[in-house]
């Protein structure tokens, strides 16, 4: 038997041979930091047993797979703990999440900080224990029977869905508790050395209102206490920099009860929101793009042709208009096909870009709904790209390089990931073959590199899915490229080739912020609502000492106004420091201090919201440099 490591080394093996021996025979150290490996391209437990010719990769914590088994076991281990001090509470789920773990339990009582003080110190019991995960598949039957006589009724309940499915009915045991999981996991509890319950929320049980409450807590784990403290610290960053605490400080946005999921916009955010979306206006002008605007609604017959109707419809807002049922648009794309279907196009229209800002509407479940990340109603930055399929590599480039030249703007950084055919997909493998290697060598082209999702691709056609990385490294899915060779079918749409006949387009569906709103989110937080001076929503405060000054504010004010700065003067009867720290609060790039010295010789003194004090300076001096740091965009 043949083994292929990631690095193209072969292990030979005269008998079947776990990974975990595999990583032994390659090293100690990897042997200790392993936690799962992957076999064959999926992704499985190191006591899986190899008895043919494979490919195998050991993954430790620095791999995403690795650290989602790893946080899948802290979760076990939490939830041990908890049937260890709780007997009577209820099991639901306790999946891996980015960055830490979470399980929902069924408890009469809310766990308050002394009960989760407790739980660490009982995990760390069972983490000393050093128990094995040891993997076991039951028929619906007997695994019913384990359940019901345990009185986990959720369980049951997941159980039946599984059997339903036609499938397995997995289990992991450690010491005396035993779970109902898929996998993979951890050899045993002692690997998971240091963890954190963070905090305890409420959730309903699959995310559904109309479902009981249960107690969520939430966690992290580490290898290393040193990577535990670390992104303790990197957590705290982030409650400081949270969205919905800096957009009620900033007075960016609000969501009110009367409209839970539907975000209102105040003047400070709308003005953030249209410096966007006119920098987002003139980078696709650029980049060739016409702009075009579809209905918000549209009726049954258009979402029937398209596939939402069957597919998406608990999703949709519908309402019934002249005995005709109609729906608020999800996504843009099939009034996109109806423009395109508008006139004739012949190859020497192609490729056709049309860009469009369109208000989309999905009902998201309200235990789902999170300040601008979920919420229920968003303005999508969409494109559709129209092409013949000798253009789709340029057109890809064409697309990346102007998603560099956006995210550049904003200093973040992205992976790119390639999602490949799914199961459930339409279309023949001999396109989507085509489709994908088209999305490898175009990136590969540009001397970017990728990873492969294997699998994940929509089920019209793969795609791209760009991976922001924030101040913080956080990541966050924005951009994304997918090719679609399924509704120009459905749509009949047709262009007339070279030769004279008729043919199918292939057209790209891309958002490179993914919506204005969750955008306005991410940069939120990646700039602590400290935006750059181009973006912020009041660029320039002036500050008079005294009302005397208020003249020469005010005079100051018109000349950056007529140049086109947001300015404001704090004409209040308030102290200069007050002032001062009131505008440092609020954010504002710039101060500008005037005072007795300041208006009589037609200066000001000028302070930055980064550096401090910079000196005085004529009112045309400092709006000059204020200019060219806004047409450079200048971070």
């Amino acid at each position: 038997m043949v083994i292929t490591l990631k690095d193209g080394t072969k292990k030979e093996y005269d008998h079947a041979v776990s990974a975990a021996e595999v990583a032994k025979d390659i090293g100690m150290g990897l042997y200790k930091a392993a936690c799962v490996a992957r076999i064959n391209g999926e992704v499985h437990d190191l006591r899986d047993v190899m008895s043919e010719d494979c490919t195998l990769e050991i993954l430790t914590f620095s791999d995403k797979d690795g650290a989602h088994a790893f946080n899948h076991t802290a979760s076990h281990i939490l939830a041990q703990a908890v049937k260890r001090l709780y007997p009577n509470v209820k099991l639901t789920i306790g999946p891996a999440i980015d960055g830490g773990f979470y399980y929902d339990f069924d408890s009469v009582q809310p766990f308050l900080e002394e009960d989760l003080q407790k739980l660490e110190a009982e995990m760390k019991k069972i983490v000393k224990e050093n128990l094995p995960l040891e993997r076991k598949v039951l028929p619906v039957a007997e695994a019913r029977a384990l359940m019901t006589e345990r009185q986990e009724p959720y369980k049951l309940e997941l159980i039946d869905e599984h059997a339903q499915k036609g499938e397995d009915i997995s289990f992991y045991e450690q010491g005396e508790f035993i779970e109902l999981c898929a996998g993979p996991h951890l050899m045993s509890t002692g690997s998971v050395k240091a963890f954190k319950l963070t905090q305890c929320t409420g959730a309903y049980w699959r995310g559904d209102a109309k479902n009981k409450m249960l107690q969520r807590i939430y966690g992290t784990a580490f290898p290393k206490a040193s990577q535990l403290e670390e992104h303790l610290t990197m957590l705290e960053e982030a409650k400081k920099r949270d969205h919905r605490k800096l957009g009620k400080e900033l007075e960016l946005f609000t969501i009110l009860d009367e409209g839970p999921g539907f975000p209102f916009f105040l003047p400070n955010g709308m003005t953030l929101k249209n410096t966007l979306i006119d920098y987002w206006r003139e980078v696709h002008k650029r980049y060739g793009y016409v702009e075009i605007s579809t209905p918000m609604m549209l009726n049954r017959s258009l979402w029937e042709r398209s596939g939402h109707w069957d597919h998406y419809k608990e999703n949709m807002y519908t309402t019934v208009i002249d005995d005709t049922d109609f729906a608020i648009k999800p996504m843009n794309c099939p009034g996109g096909m109806l423009v395109y279907k508008l006139k004739p196009h012949s190859y020497r229209d192609l490729p056709l870009r049309c860009g469009e800002l369109g208000l989309v509407h999905r009902h998201e479940l309200s235990g789902a709904l999170h300040g601008l990340f979920r919420v229920r109603c968003f303005t999508q930055d969409d494109a559709h790209i129209f092409m013949t399929w000798d253009q789709m590599k340029d057109e890809i480039k064409n697309v990346v390089r102007l998603f560099d030249e956006v995210y550049s703007v904003f200093g973040l950084t992205y992976e790119i990931e390639v999602s490949t055919m799914p199961e459930d997909h339409m279309g023949d493998k001999k396109d989507w073959d085509f489709a994908t290697e088209t999305l490898k060598t175009a990136v590969e082209e540009m001397g970017k590199s990728y990873v492969i999702n294997e699998g994940d691709g929509a089920f019209y056609g793969p795609k791209l899915d760009f991976h922001l990385a924030d101040s913080l490294g956080r990541t966050w899915q924005c951009g994304t490229i997918q090719l679609d060779m399924q509704l120009p079918e459905r749509f009949e749409l047709e262009y007339t080739g070279a030769d004279g006949e008729k043919h199918r387009p292939v057209m790209i569906h891309r958002v490179v912020l993914g919506s204005i709103e969750r955008f306005i989110g991410v940069i939120t937080e990646h700039f602590a609502g400290a935006f750059p001076l181009w973006l912020a929503p009041v660029q320039v405060k002036i500050l008079p000492i005294a009302d005397r000054h208020h003249d020469a504010a005010f005079a100051a004010k018109a000349k950056l106004e007529a140049a086109g700065i947001r300015v404001e003067v704090d004409d209040r009867s308030e102290k200069i420091g007050y002032k001062i720290r009131e505008a440092q609060l609020k954010k504002i790039p710039y101060m500008l201090v005037m005072g007795d010295k300041e208006a009589e010789n037609g200066t000001v003194s000028v302070r930055s919201r980064r550096d401090g004090d910079l000196g005085a300076q004529s009112v045309e001096d400092f709006l000059k440099d204020a200019l060219e740091e806004i047409r450079t965009k200048k971070i």
